[in-house]
């Protein structure tokens, strides 16, 4: 009898079925195909990629960042305490320290654990150091807490304050020895030496103004680290220097003391006398651009400002209407009157234009005829009559006519021209900073006729020569170009890039000692100015030795005020010393800038040129 194959008890599995089924099909063979060689190597090769990218932060973190993990694991365990170097005291060219640095507190914070601190705890930290709560937050979100987990939080803090700091025994806050800048004499030296204060980036002192800025990198030195370790009383049981501070170096200046104070103290009463407030004072070694004095009034008492707060004497002083920050014997921009007249003689000699013995009569104004209504010339003043004059008595008076037909010509009198006198004035070293060792000198200003149209859609006209020839006008100059270039006509045409630091090497920056033989002339016109009776700075003859001397009134503010102004240099031969004076909206012109300079000159000679 057949079998019956549907009552069999052989077992049939569902996978062998289907996969029988799909074998059973020709064109599905292509299901079992081998992987490819390639997806092996692509595989192999981001393994090893991926190794050697582990192993090279491995050896980079255990080779050349060990130390500094190391250091960091120590520190979590005890408190990393900085200890800050001292800054390079800055000397005067005799020696004399200008600046101390005096024991002082800083308070340290470690922000792992001043973290576990309470808010009120932290509220008491803000107001025991009179810094918001706020201000501390944005200083320790600021921190890059891997490379440096504490930071110095406030300086100079007063004992007091250390003594509740001590009572609140607040975790991560740390009491450290400090030190902070002492200023001897602040106001009269501020524009000179700036100040400092706490980087914005680090725990630093550093430079913000002045030399403390400009030669920040000599000053400042390389703050030292320490590593407390306590127990879990608190109590100290081991430290660990783990890099000794190192001290900034110290500089010497060119500055005098001794003159810088003198000055200062003689400009500052002129102006107490005067009820004004705003002037300057410079000195320069004419035989290599040394500054010896630097005065910017009003001035500052810089102590105010390395210190750590005293906010209502900052604000007063960056608020004051009269700007005691502003340095201005570098920064400020003046028109400089009549003291422009020796640069001006000067190119009309080298241009062949004047002879120094022609004579031009000022009867105390020119007039120019006006093309559109003949009643109505346009007349420019001299300051008085000052009749027949060449050039050394139009120098030792200042005749303004004499210098309107030489810079822009009048009848037969050929004049430069603004061209010309634009020329010179670049040649001389007017429209461009001079280099000076000190932050935010400004160029200048030197008037164009292509310039002046686009400004002020006007064009150029004779009297604007006119009054660029004596220094009026849209010509700006600093004091500090300007007592540069007067210092090159009484060397005998070199113009020196002054400087502030004493171990800076003489540089001249300009040389027009080939118009040897046309300074010579100048030189004697402002030597008579001094010598003569009827010379501007006769006041100064009593002074046993020859001086060259300019006065100048700028008139200002739509000649509601007058600046006034003295440039001179001492001995006349030779010069040893030369200095400007400027007062701002004084009361009488140039007279009052006179008295400032017989005084400051008259020291000089007694103090350096005979007893020194």
């Amino acid at each position: 009898m057949a079998k019956n194959n549907f009552s069999s008890k052989e077992e049939v599995f569902f996978e062998e079925a289907v996969f029988d089924s799909f074998s059973s099909h020709k064109n599905l063979n292509h299901l079992e195909l081998p992987v490819s060689k390639k997806a092996f190597a692509l595989i192999a090769a981001a393994a090893i990629l991926i190794a050697g990218v582990v192993f090279l932060r491995v050896l980079y973190l255990s080779s050349f960042m060990g130390g500094f993990y190391s250091l960091r694991s120590e520190a979590n365990v005890g408190k990393e305490i900085y200890n800050p170097s001292n800054r390079g005291i800055i000397y005067d060219r005799y020696g004399e320290p200008l600046v101390e640095n005096i024991p002082a507190f800083a308070v340290s914070l470690k922000i792992k654990d001043f973290s576990e601190n309470s808010e009120a705890e932290k509220q008491a930290l803000s107001d025991i150091l009179e810094i918001p709560l706020l201000e501390i937050g944005n200083k320790i979100s600021g921190q890059n807490i891997e490379r440096s987990p504490s930071f110095i939080l406030a300086r100079d803090v007063d004992s007091e304050k250390i003594i509740s700091l001590k009572a609140l025994n607040l975790k991560g806050v740390e009491i450290i020895d400090d030190y902070k800048r002492q200023y001897i004499d602040g106001p009269a030296f501020s524009h000179v030496l700036g100040y400092t204060g706490m980087s914005d980036k680090s725990n630093e002192i550093i430079g913000k103004t002045g030399i403390e800025l400009s030669y920040d990198d000599i000053l400042k030195g390389t703050d030292g680290k320490t590593i407390v370790y306590r127990d879990a009383k608190g109590n100290i049981f081991d430290k660990k220097i783990v890099e000794e501070p190192k001290n900034g170096e110290s500089i010497t200046l060119t500055i005098d003391a001794d003159l810088q104070n003198y000055f200062y103290n003689s400009l500052n009463q002129a102006l107490i006398n005067l009820g004004r407030n705003s002037a300057v004072g410079l000195a320069i070694n004419p035989q290599n651009g040394e500054v010896l004095s630097l005065i910017s009034l009003p001035s500052f008492d810089n102590n105010i400002f390395s210190r750590s707060r005293n906010n209502a004497e900052k604000n007063r002083i960056l608020n004051s209407v009269y700007a005691p920050l502003f340095n201005k014997a570098i920064s400020g921009a003046y028109t400089p009157a009549s003291t422009i007249k020796p640069m001006v003689g000067l190119a009309a000699l080298a241009e062949g234009l004047i002879d120094p013995k022609k004579q031009i009569l000022s009867i105390g104004y020119i007039e120019i005829p006006n093309p559109y209504d003949s009643t109505k010339p346009s007349r420019f003043l001299d300051w008085k009559a000052n009749g027949w004059v060449d050039l050394y008595s139009a120098l030792a008076r200042s005749s303004n006519v004499y210098f309107y037909e030489v810079g822009g010509g009048f009848e037969d009198q050929k004049g430069l021209g603004i061209d010309k006198l634009k020329e010179y004035w670049q040649k001389f070293g007017l429209g461009k900073k001079t280099g000076i060792d000190l932050p935010s000198e400004a160029e200048g200003f030197l008037p164009d006729p292509v310039q002046k149209e686009a400004d002020k859609n006007d064009i150029w006209r004779i009297g604007d020569t006119y009054n660029v020839s004596i220094g009026q006008g849209d010509l700006l100059v600093t004091p500090i170009q300007l007592i540069s270039q007067i210092a090159a006509i009484g060397n005998g045409g070199y113009f020196y890039k002054p400087h502030v630091l004493k171990d800076a090497a003489s540089e001249t920056l300009i040389d027009f000692s080939n118009l040897g033989n046309y300074i010579k002339e100048i030189k004697r016109g402002m030597g008579d100015a001094v010598s003569k009776h009827y010379g501007t700075a006769n006041m100064l003859s009593s002074i046993p030795v020859g001086i060259g001397a300019k006065t100048g009134s700028s008139q200002v503010s739509n000649n509601l005020k007058t600046n006034a102004f003295f440039v001179g240099f001492m001995p006349l031969e030779n010069p040893q010393i030369a200095i400007l004076v400027l007062i701002e909206n004084a009361k009488e012109g140039s007279l009052n800038a006179v008295p400032v300079a017989k005084d400051v000159l008259e020291w000089y000679y007694w103090n350096r040129i005979v007893n020194l």
